[in-house]
This record gives structure tokens, sequence and C-alpha cells, in this order.
């Protein structure tokens, strides 16, 4: 599941509507529903995730972090790292053969220890440190 299926899912139960109720008022298919908060499916595009908030009624910080959750959802990520260092290949390796075994306290510290360090630099336009 995305973060963006797991905020998807809570504002449905908080709702308490089904899924096959939203897609019904959505307009799509239960199928492409449940595949976007099971990770099966990309990113929604930008109309979907303004139709989901004004199902929600979300407005203002409750319609952006919704935005930024489905950024940070895609569940196929490629990391190209053509050009980088060994290290980085290594870094991008490890973690593709591993993901699956982390438990979530160990993916919240190394996602902090990143975010920390990537903190003190100003991040450039592809998300990436500049120096």
């Amino acid at each position: 599941m995305t973060p963006f299926g797991k905020r998807v899912r809570e504002l449905r139960a908080k709702k308490g509507v089904r899924l096959k109720q939203m897609a019904e008022d959505l307009g799509v298919s239960s199928a492409y529903l449940s595949a976007l908060e099971h990770g099966h499916r990309g990113r929604p595009a930008p109309g979907m995730i303004m139709q989901i908030c004004g199902y929600f009624g979300l407005i203002w910080d409750e319609s952006e972090e919704l935005k930024r959750l489905a950024v940070l959802s895609h569940p196929r990520i490629v990391v190209d790292t053509s050009g980088l260092s060994p290290k980085a290949t290594e870094l991008a390796n490890l973690l593709s053969e591993t993901v699956s075994e982390l438990d979530d306290d160990t993916i919240e510290w190394v996602m902090a220890e990143i975010r920390g360090r990537l903190g003190t630099k100003k991040l450039g336009s592809k998300g990436g440190p500049t120096y």
C-alpha cells in the first residue's frame, strides 16, 4: 500500500464509504480505485487527486497533504545512478534488494537520516542535493 492509498482508505473509513460506492461516485471502476489504494497502479493524475479532495471536502493543508502523498506514492521506482559514484549505485541496489525486509521503525530511521542530512543542503531542481 502506498502513502496515498493509505490516506484515501483512512478518509473512506472516516466517512463510512465503501470502495465500490466511492468508485461509482467518482466515475471510475472499483478495480482501479482498489489498485490505487493498494499500490498496484502508478500515481493518480492531478485531476483524480482533485476529485478525491472534493469528494472528501479537503481544503488547504489537507488537500496539499494528499497531493504530497500522491507524489511520494509511485509504487515502481526506477533509480538511475548512471554518472553517480559507485557508492550511490551500491546504495540503490542494496535498498531495492532489502526494502521488503525492513520493519517500519528501520524505514523511519533511514528516512529521517536522509532528510536530516539533506536539510542542511539546498535541494536542486531534480530533488537531489546541490552543494
